[in-house]
């Protein structure tokens, strides 16, 4: 009777540890917009994995690989720094593509719980991304940017550079520029 009455608040202090010390979680964010463009028109612009000129975080890419799976293009972006990402599948009849991000450079060092730590210019680990084109009519098209990630701090307890919310914010802001200049590039 002893050892239950012991191992119950033991349980106890086990299961809530565990419950209280969790690491980051699966995020998630979609931007969806309509513009008034067949969306041929709105595919041509974005369907070459190795240009990203319609997006204006990005100041220039290369590719070397095309669209063929496996190809990985290397962005650099209008804020200094680089993402390298890595064509995972892609359909042109269904005007759409996905990818992963498999590097980064780092935007800045910060000390951290008395560790240096290296937080990327997309606070993010683990990204992958799709990107579609869908038609509305004759002359109009909904685009779909879809991604899922983690937080950059995998660890418990992140810095605020590195949390979900810096994350979230980031990939929002990415997804929301992009589309934006696309409508606008897209029904000049």
């Amino acid at each position: 009777m002893k050892k239950l009455l012991f191992s119950i608040p033991a349980a106890m202090f086990f299961f809530s540890s565990v419950a209280v010390a969790h690491g980051p979680v699966r995020q998630k964010a979609e931007e969806e917009i309509v513009i008034d463009a067949p969306a041929e028109k709105v595919w041509g612009i974005i369907k070459d994995f190795g240009d990203m000129s319609w997006h204006p975080g990005i100041s220039s890419v290369t590719n070397q690989e095309g669209n063929k799976k496996g190809a990985v293009r290397v962005l650099t972006l209008a804020s200094g720094g680089t993402i390298n990402e890595e064509l995972k599948k892609y359909d042109e009849a269904k005007m759409s593509y996905s990818y992963k991000i498999v590097e980064m450079s780092t935007a800045k060092t910060i000390t951290y719980s008395g560790a240096e730590e290296k937080v990327p210019v997309l606070p993010v680990d683990n990204y992958a991304a799709s990107i579609e084109v869908e038609a509305q009519g004759a002359d109009k098209s909904k685009v779909s940017w879809k991604a899922a990630y983690y937080r950059a701090y995998m660890n418990n307890n992140p810095p605020e550079e590195m949390n979900e919310e810096a994350a979230n914010k980031a990939v929002e802001n990415v997804l929301k520029t992009g589309l934006a200049n696309l409508k606008t590039l897209a029904e000049k």
